[in-house]
């Protein structure tokens, strides 16, 4: 069962996510050989999943296929993103840092054909470079963003194939980036970097390059920096090495998606092929802090769609599926989230693929939320086919609790669904622990 890498040694890269009906499909460049010594990449590549942790190849995208056809030996296969629109599905590429194409087809993933047989984004058209495109979907418009150190937005038109507007460039305040202290390097000073990705949560908009992030409470900006979503704390088993020249923050080329009212990053690593130009694809749980920003993502072989019991606990934070609660920070001054139900209100989440099951005979659970607020708690399968654990929490006068149920026998592999309905005030669950 994959965790992180999720599709290990093939070289599937610079990951955009995207979900269309019940699946989710990782459009990516592909890096060609685990001995490349340079970029060569000479294909785009469609992997499709259903829970983030089985994946399946489903489309290959050769130059051949678009207005590259013909070009000798084309190894500059760059970054892609793609999106919907009506029915129809749209492939963004990169050609090297020179120039976007587009493809079109009747499925997320083709059969693809080149409505335009020229390039989106030509060179030219605006001051910066013309590549790693991202699509941003917002009151049925769509928008594509592109660049190197300068990054530039357009709405697309309503054939997805052409701009309804010129391009407008992104302002940024006191941008950060991994080359902003990169002492010797060319790039020394630099506030951003290529890679510029935009999504939204609540009220704000994000515009991310790799690791680094900035935000605007307008599409449009400006937009003032606020962080980087990997630290030294991101690496509690050790996988900040080896990594890139500039460190472990640099060369994350990825997108935000969310899914069954989950977030999460998905992005480029080398920790596992030591070679910056063979990369694999990880994915992280994505958690927002109530000022906006967002804590540092954890970067670990588990990934996510899947738990290891014998870890310990498994933070309810980081469930598949939520229905009925939300996910909050505990306290403005931890990174401790919790999954949050509301009086009288029916919540459930869920946590498919739990290994190291066999053997148990409890699980504790840790509550927090209201002082003095109650809440009856069931723990079932997935399939809804039957109680395994069943019990009640009180919440103490600082509003949090532990609570300890037998369990039915498990299998050593399990999805376990999690209810509960709090009464007087909100009730969230922390953790859970298997023992």
């Amino acid at each position: 069962m994959s965790g992180n890498p999720v599709i290990p040694n093939q070289g599937v890269n610079d990951p955009h996510i995207r979900i269309f009906g019940d699946t989710a499909y990782l459009y990516a460049s592909h890096d060609l050989s685990p001995s490349n010594d340079s970029f060569v990449m000479a294909d785009w590549q469609v992997w499709s999943s259903l829970d983030l942790v089985h994946w399946q190849h489903a489309s290959t995208l050769s130059p051949d296929d678009t207005y590259l056809r013909g070009a000798v030996e084309f190894t500059s296969a760059w970054a892609t993103d793609a999106a919907e629109k009506d029915g129809r599905y749209f492939w963004y590429f990169s050609e090297g840092d020179a120039r976007v194409g587009v493809v079109a087809g009747p499925t997320p993933v083709g059969p693809w054909s080149d409505p335009l047989g020229a390039p989106l984004l030509a060179e030219g058209l605006t001051s910066t470079q013309h590549y790693d495109p991202g699509i941003f979907s917002e009151g049925g418009r769509r928008y594509i963003v592109f660049g190197a150190w300068d990054y530039f937005i357009a709405e697309l038109g309503e054939d997805m194939v052409s701009l309804a507007e010129p391009p407008r460039q992104l302002r940024i305040q006191d941008a950060q980036g991994p080359y902003t202290y990169a002492e010797g390097s060319p790039f020394e000073g630099r506030g951003t970097d290529d890679k510029p990705f935009l999504h939204r949560e609540g009220d704000l908009y994000y515009l991310s390059w790799g690791a680094f992030y900035a935000t605007s409470l307008a599409l449009f900006g400006p937009y003032t920096y606020r962080g980087c979503v990997i630290d030294d704390s991101s690496f509690p088993t050790g996988l900040d090495q080896p990594t890139w020249p500039l460190g472990p923050a640099q060369g994350r080329h990825g997108s935000f998606f969310s899914w069954h009212g989950q977030t999460y990053f998905a992005y480029c690593d080398i920790s596992q092929t030591g070679n910056r130009y063979f990369r694999d694809t990880f994915i992280s749980y994505v958690h927002y802090r109530s000022d906006g920003t967002i804590a540092p993502i954890r970067v670990d072989l588990t990934g996510v769609g899947r738990y290891e019991a014998r870890r310990g606990r498994i933070r309810a934070a980081e469930y598949f599926r939520v229905l009925g609660a939300e996910k909050l920070q505990l306290d403005r001054h931890t990174d401790d989230f919790v999954v949050m139900g509301c009086h009288g209100t029916d919540a459930r989440v869920e946590f498919p693929n739990i290994e190291g099951l066999l053997g148990s005979t409890s699980v504790a659970i840790g509550a927090a939320g209201t002082p003095r607020a109650s809440a009856d708690v069931i723990l079932s399968r997935r399939s809804d086919d039957g109680t395994i654990a069943r019990g009640a929490v009180m919440l103490d006068e600082e509003g949090l609790a532990e609570l300890t149920l037998a369990v039915e026998p498990l299998d050593d592999l399990e999805s376990i669904v999690v209810r509960w309905t709090p009464a007087g005030g909100s009730v969230g669950i922390d953790w859970l622990h298997f023992h």
